[in-house]
């Protein structure tokens, strides 16, 4: 089946395409010598059962890169439906994006956002390359869970479920 429309694939090509593909918004928080970093990432995936892996890449030049990489600890807070304002002010440039958004310490000593329908703590597996990115491999060691809808992301808006 022919697609309607065709495309390079340069940079804005490639994102557009992507674009097509629905995810779940996250937010990744790492913490290293009582510095936090946090930025919202929509690569995000399982990977393992056993143990229980999960894999997040970000690209190299953003602050949350080193301080994962250094610190050796991560968490993915998967945003419920309502939490659109966090997801922006985690996307776009802030002195503090923590400011204003409510967080509790996890068992790693990690911030975790209050109110997301899923909190995933990581221990650092693994790191691989990827372009521009760094594809960071988690071993999950404590999950806090809620009732709710997942913010969902689609052709650069965010989403809700029907």
């Amino acid at each position: 089946m022919k697609g309607d429309l065709v495309m390079a694939i340069d940079a804005s090509g490639f994102k557009k395409a992507m674009s097509r593909w629905v995810s779940g918004v996250t937010v990744v928080t790492a913490e290293h010598n009582s510095v936090r970093h946090g930025m919202t990432v929509s690569s995000f995936s399982s990977v393992s059962l056993d143990p229980p892996l999960v894999l997040i890449c970000i690209g190299k030049a953003a602050p949350t890169h080193d301080t994962i990489r250094k610190g050796e600890r991560f968490v993915v807070n998967v945003l419920a439906e309502g939490q659109e304002a966090i997801s922006i002010r985690f996307a776009t440039k802030h002195d503090d994006r923590f400011e204003g958004v409510a967080v509790h310490d996890g068992q790693l000593g990690v911030p975790m956002i209050d109110g997301c329908v899923a909190s995933i703590e990581c221990r650092l597996f693994e790191t691989l390359p990827g372009g521009d990115h760094t594809i960071f491999v988690g071993e999950v060691v404590n999950a806090e869970l809620a009732d709710g809808s997942p913010l969902l992301y689609f052709q650069g808006g965010h989403r809700k479920m029907a």
